[in-house]
């Protein structure tokens, strides 16, 4: 997404025209919509996913090769080199691998039965095991193992969401709107596992069981990691790039590397020691590669995680300081028991500055709230 992002911003800015564009894909799908992987089981088909308009390529005389790994980039001989043994000269390169799953190092995570939530092939593959199958778990209760699980519950599995964390989606809301997610979740007759430490995946005559920490099992035909993402930085560290310590391709404010002739962006980059794991940054980071090479100056300076989705069909956003660590930070929560409704808003020690918040429910005044946190727009007092 974020490297097709780039390629547009290029023919904006003419450097098609400059540069003689050739772009290597290791899918066999030109760039999709990830973001709405979960609607492919809804009936939405890979072409409508896709973010390439018409003969874009064509059009633009940008050369696209997929089903193409590169394996190695020589530096010294300005090269990149396929898993076939091509070579292709470049004057510029932007790496924009992206991540892969983090599957938790479980005995039996290799299982037959045992997938990653990813690409267009993974979902295949889930599909065509799901036809078989009663119940699905999916290990990870973060935004995509939820999306995960969303998709086991289109196939008409009876599903089950395993997370490590006392909570759903740890990093984003509180305790109070991850217990009202929880309880949203719960009454759409979806299973909900937290604290659970998996200690083993095995084998049965019926299909897989889980055993947890605790001495708990759930019994299953199939699971779904979905915990977490790790950035897909192998290529650049094989290359002797700077990686950052828990890994990353370090980038400056102009999305270069430490090889000035490369860029680096979305979630494969680390900026300031930190992955950003929203398509939004991503777009941010491809709009100052492009203008970096356009001669301009753009930077990169951070961006705001706010975040707003669906997640089975609840409205949950989460903004700013959602926690309320800021130093004197206040917060004001409201709950609406019947509709299962949670807002909580957290400001400044003065009550005069919006820092965050954290909608579960009805997530209605979430475009005003984050212009006003982002602007600086003070409160209205109170009566």
């Amino acid at each position: 997404m974020v490297g097709h992002h780039f390629l547009e911003d290029c023919v904006n800015r003419n450097l098609h025209q400059q540069y003689q564009i050739v772009v290597f894909g290791e899918e066999r799908y030109a760039a999709y919509d990830r973001v709405h992987l979960s609607e492919y089981f809804g009936g939405r088909s890979a072409e409508s996913l896709s973010l390439v308009e018409g003969d874009f390529f064509a059009r633009h005389g940008i050369e696209l090769r997929l089903s193409q790994q590169i394996v190695a980039i020589d530096r010294d001989a300005h090269v990149v080199r396929t898993a076939s043994g091509h070579e292709t000269h470049w004057d510029k390169l932007v790496l924009a691998t992206g991540s892969y799953p983090f599957v938790p190092p479980v005995p039996g995570n290799t299982l037959p039965g045992c997938f990653v939530y990813r690409t267009l092939d993974d979902l295949d593959n889930i599909a065509a095991h799901a036809k078989g199958s009663r119940r699905g778990v999916v290990i990870g209760g973060g935004l995509l193992g939820l999306e995960a699980g969303n998709a086991l519950k289109q196939l008409g599995l009876e599903t089950h969401v395993v997370e490590f964390a006392p909570n759903l989606m740890a990093v984003q809301l509180d305790n109070d709107g991850a217990a009202m997610l929880r309880k949203k979740i719960e009454a759409l007759g979806v299973g909900v596992h937290t604290s659970k430490a998996t200690t083993e995946i095995a084998a049965t005559d019926d299909g897989l069981v889980l055993r947890f920490a605790d001495g708990e099992q759930l019994d299953t035909d199939m699971v779904v990691f979905s915990a977490g993402i790790r950035p897909q930085d192998a290529l650049a560290r094989s290359s002797g790039l700077a990686i950052g310590e828990r890994g990353g391709i370090c980038i400056d404010t102009a999305c270069q590397t430490s090889d000035k002739d490369i860029f680096a962006i979305g979630e494969c980059a680390l900026w300031e020691g930190k992955i950003f794991g929203l398509v939004a940054p991503g777009y941010q980071m491809a709009r100052v590669a492009a203008a970096t090479l356009a001669g301009e100056e753009k930077s990169f300076t951070g961006a705001d995680m706010s975040t707003k989705l669906k997640l089975l069909g609840v409205d949950v956003a989460s903004f700013g300081d959602a926690h309320g660590r800021t130093p004197g930070a206040l917060s004001y929560q409201w709950t609406h028991g019947p509709q299962q409704i949670y807002k909580k808003i957290v400001v400044s020690h003065d009550n005069k500055t919006l820092l965050g918040g954290v909608l579960v429910g009805d997530a209605s005044e979430y475009a005003t709230l984050v212009q006003m946190m982002l602007n600086g727009i003070s409160l209205p007092k109170r009566a």
